[in-house]
């Protein structure tokens, strides 16, 4: 059984994170950057089942700029088997849709039964790259799962809904995205790392996927403007001089809170 789970390098959320206002891009010159967390807990549901079933390759994909390789080796170093990079400078900025169909083309390469991913990412947050890649793919789908079993046959789990939650399942093959709800993932030992080194890594480019990035060729989604957000403004302060309450409301009001 093969399993392909998505990983993603993304700016720390406990250091400074910033947009470039000329490219509109996060700049990631502006602080840490980090393995998704999200992608991880993802890794470790492969990892866990893997270690149950034996047969299993697990194998880690990433779509990032070539300095991204460390965060990919970490990757390797919690334990998947091998990974594929996909390294393009016609990527920088790219938006879900092409993101979805550049993954997608790797993971056809490969033909796995599984693809795991988390269900948003820390950076970017669009929720819609599990879906995307199902339907690129024809494979079927279970997303923002809080509870997860893998098996032979097929996928199931649990995601919450407005009433309650819902058991879902789906055979193979599929695409699966889980929450924050499943474990976190092992931490990388000294072997690990050490093994990490040594571990296949493969770099493709759009032309080795075979996919067009020439916004002629498939129109893509193009960013107009972006600021720079305002600075807070100081709040308003409220003396209790037997009125406390009533200004409390008037302010309520005011600013369509109640």
């Amino acid at each position: 059984m093969k399993i392909f789970v998505l990983v993603k390098e993304v700016p720390d959320t406990y250091g400074d994170r910033k947009l470039s206002l000329e490219t509109g891009l996060a700049d990631r010159g502006a602080g840490d950057v980090v393995l998704d967390e999200i992608t991880e807990r993802a890794l470790e549901a492969a990892l866990s089942y893997a270690d149950k079933a034996g047969d299993v390759e697990v194998v880690a994909l990433a779509m990032a700029p070539e300095s991204s390789t460390a965060s990919i080796r970490r990757a390797l170093a919690i334990g998947a088997g091998s990974a594929v990079h996909i390294v393009d400078e016609r990527l920088s900025g790219a938006d879900l849709g092409l993101t979805a169909e550049t993954l997608a083309a790797a993971i056809r390469r490969a033909e796995p039964d599984l693809v795991i991913t988390g269900n948003l990412s820390t950076d970017g947050s669009g929720g819609m790259i599990p879906a995307m890649l199902a339907e690129h793919l024809g494979y079927g789908q279970a997303t923002a799962l809080s509870a997860l079993e893998i098996t032979a046959d097929g996928v199931s789990g649990t995601r919450a809904a407005d009433d309650g939650s819902q058991s879902v399942s789906v055979s193979y093959p599929a695409v699966v995205s889980i929450t924050e709800a499943l474990p976190d993932a092992r931490f990388p030992n000294f072997k690990g790392i050490m093994a990490a080194k040594k571990k296949p890594l493969e770099v493709l480019s759009l032309d080795d996927l075979g996919v067009s990035a020439d916004p002629a060729a498939a129109p893509r989604t193009i960013m107009t403007t972006v600021s720079e957000k305002p600075p807070r403004a100081a709040g308003v302060k409220i003396t209790d001089e037997g009125d406390a309450g009533a200004k409390l409301v008037e302010y309520l009001v005011q600013n369509r809170l109640v």
